[in-house]
């Protein structure tokens, strides 16, 4: 046993999962990596697709979506380091005809990329200790074949099997790409390790079965045939492995229930999980939850950001400010939930001279700062939107997007107080010479401005575009949060028609009745309901607005 040899650290790594009291059985993973193992046992009639062609594995998901999870998984299912029945014996793969045949039977060589040599400033101290590591492993492990220090990983690899022919390994590569996000790696390192890893990989008779995980796609990493052998299955590419990765809505729900369970006092609800961490979206066309934000929330009985930055490449701005001009307005309509297309390579994360709106929208998508469907990107979920205007309030060099979310908190008061001069005050910002005459060809367009100038309410509201309330359909709609004393907002656009005309639409179409009680049941909100109505003339270029309260707060208590 040694560090990488059938180490003992995946097992453990992957017990404290098992026996948290929010763990997501994810096994059945297993079926997939057993498939390729026996696909020429098991799948005579497709020989090359189930055998060779699959036994090199690379999955890539954005951070937080499980990826060390599995990994740690599937080594510490097959590989010898440790027996590990009393935790898989309880769990789904238990139930597999070859279950038994494979736990804890298999050499695994199990590498997480992501850790450093100490004082590390150089690719060459980054790749050293990893092949000194591996190099000791072996020579402890197979004392027989005298293996240095000297020696190439894969020739000490070949020593082995040729002395010992049944001998073979499963590689379990964590985090594959993690050495092309320090900043002392040059081209030329890169493209060691790219060799590095064809050299121990491709084309290797000691090798059973490699499963590589990474945030980026090889695709475009190799320049030639390196690492062509490797399937890769990415989240908005394929839909192999699409369930293994982030949580489904019934899983949720799973945890959901135990937390009530479990939680003395719980304090979150189901939607506000809902609304905070989904918005993924898979191959396969299933919404998935960032599932470290969940467990999180869970653990934590609160909802809040739990994304974490951990360089230059976790930060949005990063990407934006490649290109500010071309993506600042397609910025705004996702900020307001107005999906915008988009043509998604990713591949393209892996160069950081990004410069067109298509590259840095599929780098953005590759690290989960977007989710992608149907050809358009947007913002997934609240968590996302929150760190999304954290850089908006601090971004000058947005321009009239900036200054919008500035001033939405005096927007916002001046609703509540009624205050229709300065409301058209702030809404004139936006014909300063920066703002795109495209955002106001329609309703939708205005929609994207308005939601920028009530940004701050986020903070207090859920807000929902195009609810179906009364008779119809509302453009926005307030929802208090935590404080249902607070006012409750509606709030209706129209172009080239009056704000009045905005508020008869309100009122006629009884859209307040969504706040309103059922027939025997107290009411959930007891402050005022607020009828806004904003209305802009493009020949004029100018806005309107008017509020009106509905229901007063003595309303509800009288």
């Amino acid at each position: 046993m040694g560090l990488y040899l059938n180490s003992k650290k995946p097992a453990s790594l992957y017990q404290d999962e098992a026996e948290s009291v929010y763990y997501v059985d994810k096994t059945a993973m297993l079926d997939e990596l057993v498939l390729s193992l026996e696909g020429k046992e098991t799948d005579a009639d497709n020989r090359e697709a189930a055998g060779r062609g699959y036994k090199y594995i690379c999955v890539t998901r954005p951070r937080r979506f499980g990826k060390t999870m599995a990994a740690s998984m599937a080594a510490s299912y097959f590989g010898k380091g440790r027996s590990m029945a009393s935790v898989f014996d309880r769990l789904e793969v238990s139930s597999r005809k070859w279950y038994k045949r494979h736990l804890n039977s298999h050499n695994v060589i199990y590498i997480p990329f992501n850790e450093m040599p100490r004082d590390c400033v150089s690719y060459g101290q980054y790749i050293d200790r990893i092949q000194s590591r591996l190099l000791s492993d072996l020579a402890r492990e197979f004392p027989n074949t005298e293996i240095s220090q000297e020696d190439a990983v894969w020739d000490a690899l070949n020593t082995v099997f040729e002395l010992e022919p049944d001998v073979r390994f499963i590689f379990v590569l964590d985090e594959w790409d993690y050495i092309f996000h320090r900043n002392f790696v040059t081209e030329k390192d890169k493209a060691a390790f790219i060799d590095f890893l064809s050299n121990l990989l491709k084309n290797q008779p000691y090798m059973e079965l490699v499963y590589m995980t990474g945030i980026l796609p090889i695709a475009k990493y190799s320049s030639g045939s390196e690492l062509n052998m490797f399937c890769e299955y990415t989240m908005a590419g394929e839909e192999r492995f699409s369930r293994y990765f982030g949580f489904t809505d019934a899983e949720v729900d799973q945890i959901y229930e135990k937390y009530q369970r479990v939680c003395k006092e719980p304090k979150i609800t189901r939607d506000e999980l809902r609304r905070w961490y989904d918005g993924y979206q898979t191959c396969s066309g299933e919404r998935v939850y960032n599932p470290r934000s969940v467990v999180l929330s869970l653990l934590n009985n609160h909802v809040g950001n739990y994304w974490t930055s951990s360089g230059p490449y976790d930060e949005i701005f990063f990407y934006i400010n490649k290109n500010v001009d071309d993506v600042r307005d397609d910025l705004a309509l996702m900020i307001s939930n107005t999906p915008v297309p988009a043509k998604i390579r990713e591949y393209a994360a892996t160069s950081m001279n990004l410069t067109t709106r298509d590259e840095i929208f599929s780098a953005m998508v590759v690290y989960g700062f977007l989710s992608y469907d149907n050809g358009c990107v947007s913002i997934p979920n609240k968590e996302l939107q929150d760190k999304f205007g954290d850089m908006l309030l601090k971004e000058p060099s947005l321009g009239y997007i900036y200054n919008l979310a500035k001033d939405s908190q005096k927007m916002l008061e001046a609703t509540k107080s009624a205050d229709t001069a300065v409301m058209e005050q702030i809404l004139e910002q936006v014909h300063d010479r920066e703002t795109p005459k495209r955002m106001y060809n329609s309703e939708a367009e205005l929609a994207s401005i308005v939601r920028l100038v009530y940004f701050s309410a986020r903070d207090f509201y859920e807000i929902r575009r195009e609810d179906d309330t009364g008779k119809g359909y509302v453009d926005f709609i307030f929802y208090p949060m935590t404080n249902f004393q607070d006012d409750c907002i509606i709030l209706e656009l129209k172009v080239d028609k009056t704000a009045q005309k905005a508020l008869r639409q309100i009122k006629d179409r009884n859209y307040a009745a969504r706040f309103l009680p059922g027939i025997g049941e107290a009411p959930r909100y007891t402050g005022r309901i607020l009828a806004v109505g904003i209305a802009y003339d493009r020949r004029t270029k100018k806005h309107e607005c008017c509020v009106e309260v509905l229901r007063s707060a003595c309303d509800f208590r009288g």
